[in-house]
């Protein structure tokens, strides 16, 4: 069986619930979740204009692979990032990007 369900193909095809933010169109589910976060040591950044955008799991080649957090500086008119996340619908597994906020 293989680990990837489907490709939305339009995120008006999805049906997701309030509580369940629909994806953005072209989104690949994945049937099994991601593994638990790692933890990263965070130390001293490099300025005091620069943001912390923590790791995540991503799906690579039919698994996940960890991408390590970094500093960033934001973009112009933004402070805050609100990082992504893994959300679960009816369709699978699927990765909410982070944005600026």
């Amino acid at each position: 069986m293989t680990r990837v369900m489907a490709v939305a193909v339009a995120a008006g095809t999805l049906g997701a619930c309030a509580a369940n933010p629909r994806p953005r169109g072209g989104v690949e589910y994945v049937v099994r979740g991601p593994p638990a976060e790692r933890v990263e040591v965070v130390g001293e950044g490099p300025s005091r204009e620069h943001v912390w955008v923590k790791g995540h799991w991503a799906w690579r080649r039919n698994d996940y692979e960890w991408v390590p957090g970094r500093w960033v500086l934001p973009e112009r008119g933004y402070r805050v990032w609100e990082p992504g996340r893994w959300e679960h619908d009816r369709g699978g597994w699927f990765y909410m990007e982070g944005r600026w906020r």
